[in-house]
């Protein structure tokens, strides 16, 4: 069998698989991951499920799909918040504040990360998102040292860490109902938090 991944697909084909990322993202939000199969997958989406394994080489490479296309649309939802002119401290807030009203327009997809984060074949894919973040913020922090914004002597790699964990912690607290916060105002809480902590 062809890469499913590699082949090229028409318009309709394209929205198609997309129909399948989508309700698989509904099921696995509804069930977990190992409890959607691909037969219900391809039931919510109404199509065969011979036409599955022609988009997919299997569950866990949908998964993989849809895992990475919501780190895309996180990075192109932070990068169209991020003035590129501004100071790199003020850039490292306007990324955190997206970040947090992406995830909390995200909830059901984000909490479903929290649940499949140590399911089997999954931790490093999900890892992978961390990661990118991660460096994504790092590169940020290490602009905000050169300006002198943030002290030399700090790891920034550490701090990127804290910011994406602030990130991810706060959301958790508010999708969890810990947090009865309007979600800009909860951002702008996270993005004053996490400027007062490596300034």
């Amino acid at each position: 069998m062809a890469d499913a991944g590699a082949r090229r697909l028409t318009d309709q084909g394209k929205e198609r698989k997309q129909q399948l990322l989508d309700q698989a993202a509904i099921l696995f939000a509804e069930r977990g991951y190992a409890d959607t199969r691909v037969v219900d997958i391809c039931a919510a989406a109404g199509v065969a499920k011979g036409l599955f394994y022609w988009y997919f080489e299997n569950k866990q490479a949908l998964f993989a799909e849809l895992v990475r296309t919501m780190r895309m649309r996180l990075r192109a939802a932070q990068a169209s918040a991020i003035d590129p002119t501004a100071d790199p401290l003020t850039r490292i807030r306007q990324g955190t504040e997206a970040s947090v009203r992406f995830m909390a327009l995200h909830r059901a997809f984000f909490a479903l990360l929290e649940v499949e984060q140590r399911a089997d074949g999954l931790a490093g894919l999900l890892r992978e998102g961390t990661d990118v973040h991660t460096a994504d913020t790092a590169l940020l922090v290490k602009e905000a040292q050169a300006a002198g914004q943030v002290p030399e002597d700090r790891d920034p790699q550490l701090l990127a860490l804290g910011i994406v964990g602030a990130v991810a912690h706060f959301s958790h607290f508010q999708r969890s109902g810990r947090i009865e916060m309007d979600v800009d105002a909860l951002a702008h809480f996270v993005g004053d938090w996490v400027t007062a902590a490596i300034s």
